[in-house]
């Protein structure tokens, strides 16, 4: 089962590569703001994002909105990769050269709670922020893609798909329970990615629990932590579902598509493919003309 969805068809919707209308006006600078005061190293700030109050939506909208690239596989390709595949595995020296890039452009890493804040109060972020997101509980996103962002002070977030949890499938392996809760540990963040990656959009009945409450529960398990950033399968989201999430404690749920909920853009943040495709500069040109 988990060979079967471990490439969740991508795990997303066609439109994410560039920001349109609402979006698009709000979004033409990748620096957001300065932290004044402030070591560049000490990028992580701890949030109490508990005192944090909710923003009306037109505020949140009209706030510039924050790099976020979505990765899956890193790994170098195979003669058996199709040539859809290939948008969703990036090589390992390509993506070592996308993240130094990215570093020696002076970009820093955040995490949810930064970005939370920030998006609801205008709390200061470093300067020029980005986030790393990686989807699916692929093996090299341990192996690889964590000790290489370590190598650059950078943090990520981990959307798990827990059917996959451990497992070795056909054409990629997973990560353990251990493996998880040591990236946990380490200070990056874990977010639920469902069960099995059905279409959110889909949920009736027990989905409900077999793919938030059941996924929720073992992650908060494994990590020690509450699971309060929900990720869509395949980018895809309905506004029905939005007070699912809510009603489960989730601040934040992340999207791949060009444009967010007018009315709940906490739950509509938008993400990019980190495409296999890409160079380095193409990541870059990429950032700017999707943010």
């Amino acid at each position: 089962m988990a060979a079967a969805v471990f490439f969740a068809a991508g795990c997303q919707s066609k439109s994410q590569t560039g920001a349109t209308g609402s979006d698009a006006k709000d979004s033409t600078a990748v620096a957001v703001a300065e932290t004044t005061g402030t070591p560049e190293k000490d990028q992580h700030t701890q949030v109490d994002v508990s005192k944090i109050k909710v923003a009306d939506a037109k505020t949140i909208l009209a706030r510039k909105q924050v790099p976020i690239l979505c990765y899956h596989q890193i790994r170098n390709w195979k003669p058996t990769d199709g040539k859809v595949g290939k948008d969703y595995i990036v090589e390992i020296q390509n993506f070592k050269d996308q993240v130094k890039m990215l570093a020696d452009s002076g970009y820093h890493s955040i995490l949810p709670d930064q970005l939370y804040a920030y998006l609801n109060t205008g709390a200061a972020l470093p300067s020029k922020p980005i986030m790393f997101t990686f989807d699916d509980t692929d093996m090299d996103q341990f192996t690889i893609a964590a000790p290489t962002l370590k190598k650059y002070g950078y943090k990520a977030v981990y959307f798990i798909m827990t059917v996959s949890i451990g497992k070795k499938g056909k054409f990629v392996d997973y990560m353990s329970k251990e493996q998880i809760k040591q990236l946990s540990d380490e200070g990056n963040v874990i977010g639920s990615h469902t069960y099995d990656h059905k279409n959110f959009k889909k949920y009736q009945g027990k989905d409900w629990e077999e793919q938030l409450d059941k996924p929720t529960k073992k992650l908060e398990e494994i990590t020690g932590k509450k699971m309060t950033e929900f990720a869509y399968p395949f980018g895809l989201w309905n506004a029905e579902g939005i007070p699912e999430l809510k009603k489960r404690g989730f601040r934040m749920a992340f999207s791949l598509a060009d444009k967010r909920d007018q009315n709940d853009p906490l739950f509509t943040v938008r993400r990019i493919i980190a495409s296999g495709y890409w160079s380095p500069k193409t990541l870059h040109n990429s950032i700017v003309r999707s943010f």
